[in-house]
């Protein structure tokens, strides 16, 4: 089992842009594009589920693009790191977010102009600080609008932890992945090169304050579809969801990309 995915997957997904609000250039090409209603499957779960991996994997097969929302609260993370900015100061950290802007090439590599912070986003730094940023009510609100702008014909595949309860909530197909925290230690500890303990101490953490924050807590959707990825091939979670997709309509839009 490979978790996270090899990078022939990643290969195969639609590059992605994010831009504030402002910096939009969709114009007419959005109006015309929404005359189809996308088809969004809102994936949820906690840190080294499996997101990325089955996100990926799942837009591939139907021909969707792939955003993980998650890049925007380290991405944010990182530039208040970077910039020096007290990560409790909600009000700056939105202002931030005015400067935010995020590309994601074919091969999954997160850049930020001409900058590759692949690797810097997964750093513990970042990990201890992006539970406390992304729990500020004022951050997520400014942020609410251009993750809902991503949205659009044939479907998205959308990964986070309010996706299917708070950005999307009518989205027609709603996963929550989930995996043991031993697990999910692992998987990260592959990716950082941290110790284990260490690594399942702080994911242990994180999960605790994800839960309990006041704004939009990490939280399943009452409707939906529970799939735990503990020992589980990532091509078999991937065709489970791919086949619930179909069942709901998502195969008719695949043939229109």
């Amino acid at each position: 089992m490979v978790w996270p995915p090899p990078l022939e997957l990643m290969r195969l997904v639609a590059p992605v842009s994010w831009r504030p609000p402002h910096v939009s250039s969709a114009g007419g090409q959005a109006t015309a594009e929404r005359a189809t209603e996308p088809f969004v499957i809102a994936l949820d779960g906690p840190a080294a589920s499996g997101k990325s991996s089955v996100g990926l994997g799942t837009a591939r097969e139907l021909g969707f693009r792939y955003f993980d929302t998650g890049l925007l609260y380290r991405m944010l993370t990182w530039l208040a790191l970077e910039l020096e900015v007290d990560t409790s100061d909600a009000e700056r950290l939105a202002e931030l977010v005015d400067h935010l802007d995020i590309d994601m090439d074919p091969m999954g590599r997160v850049f930020r102009g001409k900058a590759d912070l692949t690797e810097q986003l997964q750093q513990p730094a970042v990990d201890a600080a992006v539970s406390e940023v992304s729990a500020h009510p004022r951050v997520r609100d400014a942020l609410r609008p251009a993750q809902r702008a991503l949205i659009h014909p044939p479907g998205l595949v959308m990964a986070g932890r309010d996706i299917g309860t708070v950005i999307v909530p009518e989205a027609p197909l709603k996963i929550w992945l989930s995996a043991s925290p031993e697990e999910r230690a692992r998987r990260r500890a592959r990716q950082t090169g941290e110790p284990f303990e260490r690594v399942l101490e702080g994911m242990r953490r994180r999960d605790q304050l994800d839960a309990s924050r006041d704004a939009a807590p990490m939280a399943r959707a009452l409707d939906a579809v529970v799939v735990d990825t503990t020992g589980v091939a990532p091509e078999d979670v991937i065709k489970r969801i791919v086949d619930l997709a179909r069942s709901r309509g998502a195969s008719s839009l695949k043939n229109r990309v």
